[in-house]
């Protein structure tokens, strides 16, 4: 996330004055109550810049004909889910019937987010007389105007309220919020600039978003990304449609939440690319109803940890040529018991179905201090547009990069990420830089290899220690001098610690 600048001050009025309704509303529906606001003033935002400019054309009848708004990708907005009737209600112990009216009657004139818009701001949990402030402040804040969606405020108001309220809920944050820095990175090494893209485990979609703008970033066309996606739980699921919607991202996540496990809403469907942050070590994952099921073509995965259920699902997901980057917790690497996991590794190893593993430092998410790695799935190291890979597997340790973005968080910046990318590019052939193994960073490993570790796939095992820089002074003479500093700080040491003992003999305390 950007550093806060002046940038952010938009983001942090409206964090503070949104924080005031959190009273004793339980967190994740705070959390949609607050965004379904930004939704609403985006969407107002939009219709009420296209509205003035019909009102004042030579058509000005124009501006109530809804084909006028849907040709241009601008949601129709009803009478009563004009921000113009909320303002007015602001001041009112009605307004929260008055949002909850507009968010049913956006949502009955539009499909796209049926069912999708949060509909509780007439709870009593709910102090309307700080409602109607957060209101009045939000109406002074373009979002979704022309000037505003060129400078993505409405991105960056997201991306910070997003990133705050995984901070607030700690071990549940993950659930629904990927740190940026690591979906960059997964976006950036995959490169999905056209085809199908999905995530099993969407969460609020972040990684869509993220391809999105990766996609902008280079020229792309956002048309030639499909997305799909699937998410267990209910209001998370909405949060993913509200977010894709607001960006103009079409998306099929489903007529419903839904267990990609027990309850796979895209059967039979095969992807270019797989993003994914799956739940880490699910213990409860439905293993019991599923041991015959065809997605376990390297073995049926253990009961107590749903790792490799997830890694053998994008599998069976990917196209011929597919490509797959997600996020697993770091005993995936090394599992050996239950067997299973060993057995399905080693099978998947031999099946040349791995292309990199990249270590993650610690600190780089909000609900877990579990260490954590990348894993890139290439289902073809032989395709014609790149480099021929086959039995090679690309070990990365990034646990030296990063900076700590706050006191018990810490992020890769755009250079961090760049290295990464460009090696894992490098390895493929597909920039124009030749590869080279760096000590203590990177290593291109052969599956023999592998085979030789065990099939254990931890990066600090293959990329050996970075390179010590020789600093000309002789061994005997570095090692005189250091013995003798030693020795200074033991004499300061023992005397600081006879001071200590007679200042507390002094007041009675006798050590």
């Amino acid at each position: 996330m950007a550093k806060k600048t002046t940038e952010l001050k938009i983001e942090d009025a409206l964090w503070q004055a949104a924080d005031q309704l959190r009273g004793s509303m339980d967190a994740s529906q705070y959390r949609n109550v607050v965004l379904g606001l930004i939704f609403l003033k985006y969407v107002s935002d939009s219709f009420n810049e296209k509205y003035e400019s019909l009102i004042n054309s030579d058509y000005p009848e124009d501006a109530e004909d809804r084909d006028m708004y849907t040709a241009e990708n601008i949601f129709w907005l009803p009478k009563e889910g004009r921000w113009d009737v909320i303002a007015a209600a602001a001041k009112t112990p009605e307004i929260g019937e008055t949002i909850d009216k507009a968010m049913e009657a956006i949502e009955r004139e539009n499909d796209q987010i049926k069912g999708v818009l949060p509909k509780n701001y007439a709870s009593p949990d709910l102090d309307k007389v700080r409602l109607g402030g957060v209101i009045d402040l939000i109406s002074n804040i373009k979002v979704g105007d022309e000037e505003s969606r060129k400078n993505d405020v409405l991105g960056r108001v997201y991306e910070y309220f997003l990133s705050n309220f995984a901070a607030q809920e700690g071990k549940n944050g993950g659930e629904f919020y990927t740190p940026r820095s690591i979906v960059r990175t997964l976006v950036e090494m995959l490169e999905p600039y056209k085809g199908r893209i999905y995530d099993p485990a969407a969460g609020s979609g972040g990684m869509f978003v993220q391809s999105e703008e990766f996609v902008r970033e280079h020229q792309g066309v956002i048309s030639d990304l499909s997305v799909y996606g699937q998410e267990a739980n209910p209001t998370t699921w909405k949060l993913a449609k509200m977010n894709l919607a607001i960006r103009g991202i079409d998306n099929d996540f489903g007529p419903h939440q839904g267990d990609t496990f027990t309850n796979d809403l895209h059967k039979g469907k095969r992807f270019d690319y797989i993003l994914a942050n799956p739940p880490f070590n699910l213990k409860e994952w439905g293993a019991d109803k599923l041991q015959d099921d065809s997605r376990w073509v390297y073995g049926v995965p253990p009961e107590g940890n749903a790792n490799y259920a997830w890694i053998e699902h994008m599998i069976s997901k990917l196209a011929s040529d597919g490509k797959a980057g997600f996020v697993l917790a770091n005993g995936a690497l090394t599992s050996a018991n239950p067997k299973e996991e060993y057995n399905i590794r080693k099978a998947i190893l031999e099946d040349d179905k791995i292309d990199a593993i990249v270590a993650l430092p610690g600190q780089m998410f909000y609900s877990t201090q579990i260490p954590v790695s990348l894993w890139f799935i290439d289902m073809n190291k032989a395709s014609s547009d790149e480099r021929n890979r086959t039995g090679e597997t690309l070990f990365i340790d990034a646990r030296e990069l990063g900076f700590m973005a706050d006191r018990t968080h810490k992020e890769f910046t755009r250079e961090d990420i760049a290295k990464i990318a460009d090696t894992y590019h490098a390895y493929r052939g597909t920039n124009n830089q030749e590869y080279k193994d760096v000590a203590g960073f990177s290593k291109l490993a052969t599956i023999d290899d592998i085979r030789e570790s065990d099939y254990v796939l931890t990066p600090g095992r293959y990329v050996g220690l970075a390179e010590q820089v020789d600093d000309g002074e002789p061994y005997e003479e570095k090692m005189a001098r250091l013995t003798s500093e030693l020795s200074d700080q033991f004499k300061k040491s023992a005397e600081l610690e006879e001071q200590i003992r007679i200042a507390l003999k002094e007041i009675g305390y006798e050590i």
